[in-house]
């Protein structure tokens, strides 16, 4: 089996009974869906396989060593620097995911980038459906989640350069007009 397609295995499994918040739709759409912007921009299979599972060590039981024997030491670097640390309270635990994704490989920015757009993009859906009681389902609200998102762009913007971080902004500016 390829690197790929133990990612997608891992993913499936990890995620089986998960659904999305905002919109309720089986989880394992989102991972899928990050991985596949990023294939359109040619990223090696290492952050392919690492944009399927980089939310395995944060929101399931999935272990960092199993992920490092099943997929190696590049996909678990770029998985855990895009891992929230659930132990900090959220403020601490958002500034301690831009610092990782800062210093993090190249590949661990391209995953973060991806996922904050396809959850923008899963957003901006489910406001069209639902209005502002989607705020609701985000645990800090609307403007503590622009806080972040605009933190994210700003570290984004001071250490890498590639479409995906306009691509992001242009997302960012949409969201901000939701009310």
């Amino acid at each position: 089996m390829d690197l790929i397609e133990r990612a997608v295995r891992i993913s499936v499994v990890a995620h089986k009974d998960q659904k999305r918040k905002a919109d309720n739709f089986p989880y394992i759409i989102h991972p899928f869906m990050v991985a596949f912007k990023l294939m359109k921009y040619k990223f090696p299979d290492s952050v392919i396989a690492a944009a399927l599972t980089h939310d395995v060590l944060e929101d399931t039981d999935f272990s960092a060593e199993k992920l490092k024997d099943e997929l190696g030491e590049e996909v678990l670097e770029i998985v855990k620097a895009v891992t929230n640390d659930d132990s900090l309270s959220w403020k601490e635990k958002k500034n301690k995911y831009i610092e990782t994704v800062r210093n993090g490989p190249e590949g661990a920015k391209a995953v973060a980038v991806a996922d904050k757009i396809h959850n923008l993009e899963s957003l901006i859906i489910a406001h069209s459906q639902q209005g502002a009681e989607v705020w609701a389902k985000f645990n800090r609200g609307r403007e503590e989640k622009l806080w972040f998102e605009n933190e994210v762009l700003k570290m984004l913007r001071e250490t890498w350069q590639h479409p995906l971080v306009d691509e992001y902004a242009t997302l960012l500016e949409k969201e901000k007009n939701l009310k």
